[in-house]
């Protein structure tokens, strides 16, 4: 068109416009596509006959009366107005394959195509790298539903259940409903806004059922139909989605009216437009969000919806960051939250002292890891935030091109006393009734798992790093570079040591460093590799910007971290795939030299792994620990915060017995890596066993109910269509395990 940015986002948004009109009825069939077709072959006047068609469609008939010379192509369309169409453009350039282009896209039937799915289009042209910076994703319908219906249309529907028969209580519903507000901080192309409207449109649609026979004749749908576009509200700190979500209301209530009209017998719209949805074009974070209402300092909005900005803390931008410190002014402590926290923050600021509810969909990072206790514990103590509806992490999808790579949950919540029944949801949509939700999304206490530097368990042996090498790769050696020095000076053998992080550990790699703890420098002066080497860490060190660093320039020849046990150790992969049911965690021999990517328990025994190794354990694991990308990320947190079972004498070796078993069944296969062996599609039948009978046993320890951990493992029984699958039953066994750790975890630390 010779456009770029505002202009061509407008344009696009004005075409869209008239395709869809077309073949909706607000147009008559065939004008638009007609009025295209009839420009010149070449696509040379198509660009002024387009302006003059906006023109028109923005003009008053009023004032076309007064425009004599307008052809009769043009005065065929209606008058539009919305402001869709009252910008001037430049005269844009057609050729002759952009023509044809226009042609085709108006051949399209667009009836077919709901406005929610405008989104989804704008998601598809969008340049992947703008979209991660925004954190900008599509929801689909689906997922929108699964947030407005517990939120607010269940209730809604349950309450015209039971006052459809009573017209002065069906009168009170139906008020009701023309009177909510409904906002969205971060809207985007407006899905969840066209969604809700046409939701609480179907409502009304059977209101008026009610109330107005068939027989009885009404004048016009703003009678009969007192909901409003207006009634919506959103932000969007970009400008195109802004005019999407503009117009696909617009759009969204011509489709409705058109319902209506079917059930009524006769042909309503509200044309021309008036009004209008009240979609702000800022940042949602910089902007209060009451101003929206205008003069109404009384007034909250009833329900914010949404799906704000999935962005990682360590993906943010430098204005990202200020907007975070703008919403947490009073809270400095956010340092590592999701940039999606802001909009949680934000809402329950707005909310505080009115009953506006609020559902969110995000990314799961803020019901894991550190996040709950810096971001929950915040809410709940100080904004008197309540869960009042939650479902559990669930895989994104949506009918968008590039699809996010995450898992979310969908979170509401209010900011006063909750008098309704709190639900969690399974993945298969259903609901059951809890107490109440913490922000782990689990029906347990408030617990916040924060970093401690010891275990709430006294017993318990004490985990740490192990040794890091600083070293600028100088004193670590491959299997190849270790041959070599061998074959050169083969008395430097005891000089040298398998060296074990978590990927050598996991996929039976080799790797070796140079460990001269302890050792007498006429041991090695004479080795000229060797010095060399030392000299090369001297000079890595000394360029550091770290002053520790730089100081171990003058011992090159240690390690600047020593933690190596001097007995064997468990080790803990730092990082593990989140595909493996279990970390494979296990025993190392002490003269291994683990590195800072494994987590070491020196002083363990048998019966420690044990416990460690359970699905028990591991359901604790996957719900409280962080997350690199979306793999588990294990640390003393995990371990020092696990609510550990009273053992027995006899219980321990029980244990030990059921670990070392599983350790027996690993070696059963020595050309296999760990990596091999936790596949959960190569699994062998053997260690699944193993694992299953210390599950059992663990489970037993803490009194969980047996028959129900096995109608876990035995879910694939029967194939019935109706039946839960194998994950589901998984998903909710582990989380009612964790809720009971949770349970047993409030009351070790109220000790």
């Amino acid at each position: 068109f010779g456009y770029d940015g505002h202009d061509l986002e407008l344009m696009l948004v004005r075409l869209l416009f008239c395709m869809f009109a077309e073949d909706t009825g607000i147009f008559v069939q065939d004008d638009f596509l007609n009025y295209v077709e009839n420009a010149k072959p070449d696509g040379s006047d198509l660009g002024m006959r387009l302006i003059k068609l906006f023109e028109v469609l923005d003009m008053e008939p009023e004032k076309r009366a007064k425009r004599t010379q307008l052809p009769a192509d043009l005065l065929a369309f209606q008058y539009i107005n919305g402001s869709i169409f009252a910008e001037r453009l430049e005269t844009p350039e057609f050729n002759a394959s952009m023509r044809q282009t226009l042609i085709d896209c108006a051949l399209f039937d667009w009836s077919v195509i709901s406005p929610a799915i405008f989104g989804a289009m704008f998601q598809g042209v969008l340049d992947p790298v703008k979209r991660r910076n925004f954190g900008a994703h599509y929801t689909s319908e689906e997922n929108i539903l699964k947030l407005i219906n517990p939120l607010f249309m269940d209730e809604l529907w349950k309450r015209f259940d039971i006052v459809k028969a009573d017209p002065k209580r069906l009168e009170d519903l139906h008020r009701e409903i023309a009177s909510l507000r409904l906002l969205d901080p971060a809207c985007g192309c407006g899905n969840f806004l066209i969604i809700a409207y046409r939701e609480l449109r179907k409502l009304e649609h059977a209101i008026i059922k009610m109330k107005r026979p068939n027989r009885q004749r009404v004048l016009d749908t703003d009678f009969v139909s007192r909901l409003r576009v207006d009634q919506f509200y959103g932000i969007e700190i970009e400008e195109f989605p802004c005019q999407i979500a503009n117009v696909a209301l617009w759009l969204m209530d011509h489709l409705m009216n058109l319902e209506l009209s079917e059930i009524l017998g006769q042909s309503y719209a509200r044309l021309p437009l008036s009004g209008g949805a009240h979609i702000v074009h800022g940042n949602a974070l910089q902007i209060d969000w009451q101003t929206l209402l205008g003069d109404k300092e009384n007034t909250k909005f009833d329900y914010i919806i949404g799906n704000p900005p999935f962005v990682g803390h360590q993906n943010r931008s430098k204005e990202q960051i200020q907007d975070m410190d703008v919403v947490y002014a009073d809270f400095k402590k956010y340092g590592k939250l999701d940039y999606v926290a802001a909009w949680y923050k934000k809402a329950a600021d707005h909310m505080q002292n009115s009953s506006t509810q609020c559902a969110f969909v995000s990314t799961n990072s803020i019901v894991q890891g550190e996040s709950v206790a810096v971001m929950w514990k915040e809410l709940f103590e100080k904004r008197a935030l309540e869960i009042i509806f939650a479902h559990p992490t669930f895989k994104w999808n949506n009918e968008a091109k590039g699809v996010a790579a995450v898992h979310c949950v969908i979170v509401g919540f209010v900011c006063q006393p909750f008098q309704g029944k709190k639900r969690l949801f399974r993945p298969d949509n259903s609901s059951y009734v809890v107490h109440h939700i913490n922000g782990y999304l689990l029906d347990a206490p408030n617990v916040f798992i924060q970093n401690r530097s010891k275990s709430i368990n006294p017993d318990l042996p004490k985990m740490t790093k192990d040794s890091q090498p600083t070293d600028g790769k100088n004193l670590l050696l491959t299997a190849d570079e270790r041959d070599a020095l061998l074959k050169q000076y083969p008395e430097a053998a005891p000089l040298i040591k398998a060296f074990m992080g978590a990927e050598e550990y996991i996929y039976n790699t080799q790797r070796y460093c140079l460990w001269l703890k302890d050792v007498e420098p006429k041991a090695y002066r004479h080795i000229k590799p060797i010095m060399q080497r030392l000299e090369r860490v001297a000079q890595a060190r000394q360029k550091s910007p770290t002053a520790s660093v730089r100081e171990a320039a003058s011992t090159p020849s240690l390690f600047t971290q020593i933690r190596q046990p001097t007995t064997n150790y468990i080790v803990v992969p730092r990082v593990s795939s989140e595909n493996r049911k279990v970390i494979p965690i296990g025993f190392m021999h002490s003269s291994v030299i683990a590195s800072d990517a494994l987590i070491i328990i020196p002083d363990a025994k048998l019966y420690h792994l044990g416990i460690l190794t359970s699905s028990v354990h591991m359901a604790w694991m996957r719900t409280v620990c962080g997350r690199l990308k979306s793999d588990y990320r294990y640390s003393s947190m995990v371990y020092y915060n696990f609510p550990w079972p009273e053992l027995s004498a006899a219980q321990e070796e029980k244990m030990a017995l059921l670990a070392q078993k599983i350790l027996d069944t690993r070696a059963r296969y020595p050309e296999s890596s760990l990596a091999d062996l936790y596949d959960s599609s190569s699994l062998p039948a053997d260690l699944h066993k193993a694992h299953e009978a210390l599950n059992k046993a663990v489970l037993k320890l803490y009194g969980f109910n047996l028959k129900a951990y096995e109608a876990k493992s035995k879910a694939e029984i029967e194939a019935k269509s109706e039946a839960k699958s194998k994950a589901e039953i998984e998903a909710e066994i582990e989380a009612e395990i964790v809720a009971s750790l949770m349970r047993r975890y409030a009351k070790l630390r109220a000790r």
